[in-house]
């Protein structure tokens, strides 16, 4: 198991792991440190971020900007793949994002994801078994704070071997 993997199964359980996990991240990713996005549950298969309602992530008309949005989508999804399997076997790339819009968000907001480990089993590494990458559209449900629901991503994920890495 990576050190990722470990971390992301102790943040599971414990607060402080939880926000050694943010700190991590906010590090190992510096362009989403100015959204301030945080990471309010976790385990494998199952990911909550929260994206605060700040000057920062705001548009033009002072609701939460489109991209900050679509990003939030993207670290979610990702986090939870990287919780699926370790990042040292598999590289995950994202291929493109599918977003739509329902309602402005006015309030701090929570992206949710979860996918099964039977998913990944019969979506993933079974046909890597027969094939060099597959491809995942993963759909992200954002919220407010008052359950209002702000937008559906469907991020388009590439998964492959890293031995199978052509560059």
């Amino acid at each position: 198991m990576s050190k990722l993997n470990n971390l992301i199964v102790k943040a599971a359980e414990s607060s402080f792991s939880r926000w050694m996990l943010n700190v991590v991240f906010s590090r190992a990713v510096p362009f989403n440190a100015p959204h301030g996005f945080k990471i309010t549950a976790i385990k494998p298969g199952a990911t909550e971020v929260l994206l605060p309602y700040r000057r920062s992530n705001l548009n033009h008309v002072k609701g939460i900007h489109a991209c900050a949005l679509a990003t939030l989508c993207e670290f979610t999804s990702g986090i939870t793949l990287v919780s699926m399997f370790s990042e040292k076997d598999y590289r995950i790339i994202l291929k493109s994002l599918h977003i739509d819009y329902h309602y402005q968000a006015r309030m701090d907001v929570v992206a949710e994801f979860s996918v099964s480990t039977e998913y990944i089993s019969q979506n993933v590494l079974l046909p890597l078994t027969k094939t060099d990458a597959v491809f995942l559209n993963l759909e992200i449900k954002v919220f407010d704070t008052d359950k209002n629901h702000i937008c559906t991503c469907i991020a388009n994920w590439q998964v492959k071997k890293w031995t199978k890495v052509k560059s």
